[in-house]
């Protein structure tokens, strides 16, 4: 039995209201998403409704679709009543009308009453609007009902349908920051126990499942792969069978989420055995000033490009004072030699995604007209660079990493050999890599961490090993 959507039905009635006015006319096409195989037909992957499908209708169950029309101001929910075979081997499922009920609408209609519906659409020259597709199957049905072939499918996404949902889903409302706070209320109990877990001998993976089984017990699941390595410097390394080493630095990224499928998304960086070298205390307490410096910088108004490159100079100033870098750490940002140490962006939008509508397209959420990307390597993988808004939810982690591959590449080079001294990088081979992450919502004059604290200062940090 599929839970009832987290919000009442007016307020999924409103969010379409809204979105029939942003389009304007023409019907829009909300695909939901269905089972997916894992090994054989019968065998599935946990199911995961398509976001967008969540936030308009709030239906977490396979087999749903709807068509949104503007011109008529009706929204048709598209599904069939379960039948006996499903009663069997699920147990007791809502009828069609009674989901339609729960999301606030009047109309229901057969499964395959859905091609008919957007003939008879595109018969009458009326505009039907598609968002991009992230799923093959998706890509097919598209295909299909457009009449294109399903690799053509991305051309027809229509733009007006695209940046309409994102101008809803990118301001958080107070109901929807409670339902990340209730993600992050998992994902700091997962965190709690990475930090009391990382002793001499654990295994990465055994500590990751036991992570990931607090999120499915609370109700939710994870929102992504869950990271917990000593090899920090792989930015997305997958636990493995690897014990952890006394001295060494555990990283874990890891986000459970809601019921509702609100994510968190934090990283903690701890000591195996809970204690810092001086060496590791030293770069930690770079990025904890880096991080804090970003969260002092976020306020309305203030484009998050610009915080990245405030972090980043802390970076650098700090890095020059252990000695690996070198010159006016400014002009070293400026020129993008701190990417050696920090090649990925500072943060996301978070939300029912733990990369927030990505799947829209990253730059369509992430930058305007007046913030474009940057090419120069490292900047060039900030997913959020625009002006900060009043109720934005988004990551803050900035991190500095030792990537011996990287740094060979660039001491061969020669590259930016005014700002870094490859000599004392070289005394950090094995380090490994240190991120702290937090969720934030930017308010009226400012940012608000999100959730309940999570040990981050050192001696926090240290003390919650094996505690």
């Amino acid at each position: 039995m599929p839970a009832p959507p987290p919000f009442d039905a007016d307020t999924y009635a409103a969010r379409r209201r809204r979105l029939m006015e942003q389009l304007g006319s023409g019907v829009a096409l909300l695909l939901g998403n269905g089972e997916s195989a894992s090994n054989y037909a019968a065998n599935h992957y946990p199911f995961r409704q398509d976001s967008t499908f969540l936030y308009f209708l709030g239906l977490d169950c396979p087999g749903l679709d709807a068509v949104v029309d503007a011109d008529a101001g009706r929204t048709t929910l598209f599904g069939e009543d379960p039948g006996l075979e499903a009663v069997i081997w699920e147990g007791p499922q809502p009828s069609i009308d009674a989901l339609a009920q729960q999301a606030g609408l009047d109309d229901t209609a057969p499964p395959g009453a859905l091609t008919e519906t957007v003939q008879r659409a595109r018969d009458a020259g009326r505009m039907v609007h598609t968002l991009p597709p992230y799923r093959e199957a998706h890509r097919r049905r598209l295909g299909a009902l457009l009449g294109c072939k399903p690799e053509a499918t991305d051309d027809h996404a229509s733009d007006v349908f695209i940046r309409a949902v994102v101008a809803q889903r990118e301001s958080k409302t107070d109901a929807e920051v409670a339902e990340v706070e209730k993600a992050l209320d998992v994902t700091r109990r997962m965190h709690l126990l990475a930090m009391q877990e990382a002793r001499s001998g654990a295994v990465e993976r055994e500590v990751a499942g036991r992570m990931e089984g607090m999120a499915r017990a609370a109700g939710g699941e994870t929102a992504f792969p869950t990271i917990f390595s000593e090899r920090g410097e792989v930015f997305h390394n997958t636990p493995s069978a690897q014990r952890l080493t006394g001295g060494a630095l555990a990283l874990c990224d890891a986000g459970g989420t809601a019921p509702s499928r609100y994510a968190g998304d934090i990283t903690r960086t701890a000591p195996v055995g809970g204690a810092f070298s001086q060496k590791q205390r030293a770069v930690y307490e770079i990025v904890l000033d880096a991080q804090e410096a970003a969260l002092s910088a976020i306020e309305p108004g203030v484009k998050y490009k610009d915080v990245h490159r405030l972090a980043a100079r802390h970076l650098a100033d700090g890095l020059k004072g252990v000695g690996m870098m070198k010159g006016d750490p400014e002009e070293a940002v400026r020129e993008g030699a701190h990417a050696l140490f920090f090649p990925h962006g500072l943060g996301h939008m978070l939300g029912l995604d733990a990369h927030d509508m990505e799947a829209l397209g990253e730059d369509v959420v992430g930058y305007d007209d007046e913030t474009t990307r940057s090419e120069q390597f490292g900047l060039n993988a900030l997913r959020l660079g625009r002006e900060l808004k009043e109720g934005f939810v988004l990551t803050v982690e900035p991190g500095v990493y030792f990537i011996e591959p990287l740094i060979e590449q660039w001491r061969s080079e020669g590259r930016h050999a005014r700002f870094i001294d490859y000599d004392a990088v070289a005394d950090y081979e094995g380090f490994g890599g240190i991120r702290i992450e937090d969720d934030v919502l930017v308010t009226s004059d400012g940012g608000r961490i999100l959730g309940e604290p999570i040990p981050k200062q050192p001696e926090a940090v240290e003390a919650a090993v094996g505690n």
